[in-house]
């Protein structure tokens, strides 16, 4: 294992899975790369990982149609689902992944689905902490120019969330699925540490509305996610020559060390 320190951030992996300036680790190999802190892992698509002094919470873990097998994720102390589309809302993944009484978070309709104890919903505006202390806060992710039939959008509004999460000193905003929407502006002031911007386009904002989403929200990191094929440097040089967030780009198992 070797420690690579770049100008911006450091990252662990092993020295020979080198590609261009960052580091890649195969596909959601996160326990490769590690240290005491912060360590975000996108483990793919919007699955994301991040390990805050061994204390894991997921945002959005799927194995259907994200490339993931159940032996890619560590038991989970938190877990976030956004909406209840397969590709972020796995209900076997999450019983198997679950240890004994931790929350899950989702909207209503996947609360009512999953079923059980520990799982709370937490609507848009809505706030709660949990037993240890992380606090969460629901906000608005739906689309208004994507629709799967004339009138109908990909991700109604009501039916899925984003999210702020608060641990360990640090915010973290998962946009879930969602368009550019007005209620992205009471965020600029939430002192958004990192953020998680879907920019593929189809069933979310493109680069070019991520962006404009990211130059709004002001965080001081953003992490482009559901790519779908879209090249993140478009989205990377439109923000960083705008702003001073800056931009990390991550490959499917790459993690970042959050300083």
């Amino acid at each position: 294992m070797q420690q690579v320190r770049c100008a911006e951030y450091t990252i662990y992996a092993c020295p020979s899975r080198w590609i261009t300036k960052y580091i890649y680790v195969a596909m959601a190999d996160c326990s490769m790369v590690k240290k005491m802190g912060i360590n975000i892992c996108l483990l793919a698509h919007a699955s994301i990982e991040i390990d805050v002094n061994n204390k894991i919470i997921y945002f959005d873990p799927s194995t259907k149609g994200t490339g993931l097998k159940k032996g890619d994720f560590k038991p989970a102390d938190l877990i976030l689902v956004t909406h209840d589309h397969p590709d972020h809302f796995d209900k076997d993944l999450l019983k198997k992944i679950r240890k004994g009484g931790s929350p899950i978070i989702a909207p209503g309709n996947v609360k009512k689905e999953f079923g059980g104890v520990g799982v709370w919903d937490v609507d848009p505006g809505q706030f709660m902490k949990t037993g240890d202390g992380i606090e969460i806060k629901g906000v608005e992710a739906y689309n208004v120019k994507r629709f799967r039939s004339p009138g109908t959008p990909f991700h109604p509004k009501g039916l899925g969330a984003g999210y702020i999460v608060q641990v360990a000193g640090k915010k973290f905003y998962h946009a879930g699925d969602t368009d550019l929407i007005p209620e992205m502006e009471s965020l600029g002031e939430a002192g958004i540490d990192v953020a998680f911007i879907p920019a593929g386009d189809t069933f979310t904002m493109d680069l070019h509305e991520a962006a404009e989403a990211t130059l709004i929200i002001k965080p001081r990191i953003a992490i482009p996610i559901h790519l779908k094929g879209a090249d993140p440097a478009i989205f990377k040089e439109e923000v960083e020559s705008r702003s001073s967030t800056k931009v990390v780009v991550l490959n499917p198992g790459d993690v970042y060390a959050l300083e």
